[in-house]
């Protein structure tokens, strides 16, 4: 009878491994969405402009919007970038957004900063309780997961974009693939994960015969940009994932016409966005200039062995600490930055309720010079982000 139990508890934990690893998966592939839809939006001006209603539109009450005294970014543009874990469209209150990422347009060197928050980050929501960062979005929409970053974080992002998980690989096969060199280990786990691929983003399976250059479709690609264990790990994921975008990008600058509209009436419905027409002109005119620059994690220093109310949760070792390294990153000409009032509550209500406390040595270690610099900060992002522990 006990040999039967652990059988049946055997099963159980593995098939809680196999629930962690898909949602890790999914989680890795939606941060390229992401990245992708804000590219589209800034680059395909003219386009939006005709297709702007094939948007799931959300108009936001300027009075709804909460950003601490004093906060102002003069010479950036800060929005949210949501990730909605839907599988219906359903990208308002009630969607877990399992990518959350501020984006930043800096419009004195053309350039564009992404830091990613992790969704199981414990912050301060909009009615003064404590959860994980993501509840937010659950619980109360775009809007109050818009409040909770500009609190916990001294942001005044007034506009946001969320989009659903399928996106990408209808890029992908919009634009007729993309070719990439494929060694055999790569092709080998491709092969493995394509299925799973294939069935979310509701598409066809298609497996690699070995390594070789392929033109690579939307849940080939998808799945290529996931891989993760294997030689180099999360740094050559990394390298993988910004070449599937470079790649998307040469093909989508030489589309016609008739490609590119398809590509929007696709995308554009799987996007929710409180952006007008107005702003968004605005914003591709200009953002046709820029490049995708660094990309990092927050928080930079964190514990996540702790559990709160019961469930697990990443705590920064110094909430305030980490917002203004935080904004060190996003707003590199903010010289006289330092945290709001708010933020530092925040931050001594998070120590004293978790007990987490920020380590001597890591300010040591700053002042000493051997602060990360921005590139490994972002790789470092991509490896620890996706072991954060789901929901």
């Amino acid at each position: 009878m006990a040999k039967r139990s652990n059988k049946q508890l055997k099963a159980v934990q593995a098939a809680k491994a196999r629930k962690k690893r898909r949602n890790r998966r999914k989680k890795r592939a939606i941060i390229l969405i992401v990245e992708i839809i804000i590219l589209l939006m800034l680059s395909g001006t003219a386009y939006v402009m005709a297709k702007y209603d094939k948007f799931q539109k959300v108009e936001i009450n300027s009075d709804d919007i909460k950003i601490n005294e004093g906060v102002k970014m003069e010479g950036y543009t800060t929005m949210a970038l949501f990730g909605g874990d839907s599988r219906e469209g359903q990208l308002e209150a009630g969607t877990h957004a399992d990518t959350i990422i501020i984006a930043v347009m800096d419009h004195d060197k053309k350039e564009i900063r992404m830091a990613s928050i992790y969704r199981d980050t414990l912050l301060e929501q909009e009615d003064g309780s404590y959860n994980k960062a993501n509840y937010a979005y659950f619980s109360g929409g775009p809007v109050d997961a818009i409040n909770m970053l500009n609190k916990n974080l001294d942001l005044n992002i007034e506009d946001y974009a969320t989009v659903d998980f399928k996106a990408m690989a209808d890029v992908v096969d919009l634009i007729g693939g993309i070719e990439i060199d494929v060694t055999d280990a790569e092709a080998d786990m491709l092969n493995e994960y394509i299925g799973e691929t294939a069935k979310v983003a509701k598409k066809e399976a298609h497996t690699l015969n070995g390594g070789g250059t392929y033109n690579l479709d939307g849940p080939q690609a998808v799945t290529y940009a996931r891989l993760r264990k294997l030689e180099g790990g999360d740094y050559k994921r990394t390298e993988r994932q910004r070449l599937v975008i470079q790649k998307i990008f040469e093909k989508a600058v030489k589309m016609d016409v008739g490609t590119l509209n398809k590509l929007v009436d696709t995308v554009f419905p799987q996007v929710s966005t409180s952006f007008t027409l107005k702003e968004i002109v605005n914003l591709g005119s200009a953002g046709i200039t820029y490049k995708l620059s660094d990309s990092t994690g927050f928080p930079f220093d964190r514990d996540d062995s702790k559990r709160y109310k019961g469930t697990s949760v990443v705590v920064a070792q110094g909430l305030a600490e980490n917002v203004q390294q935080l904004h060190e990153f996003l707003y590199p000409s903010e010289t006289e930055y330092t945290v709001s009032d708010i933020v530092q509550s925040i931050s001594d209500d998070i120590m004293n309720t978790t007990g987490v406390t920020r380590p001597k040595e890591l300010d040591e270690e700053k002042t000493e010079g051997e602060e990360t610099s921005d590139t490994s900060v972002g790789e470092k992002m991509t490896s620890e982000e996706v072991d954060s522990e789901e929901q």
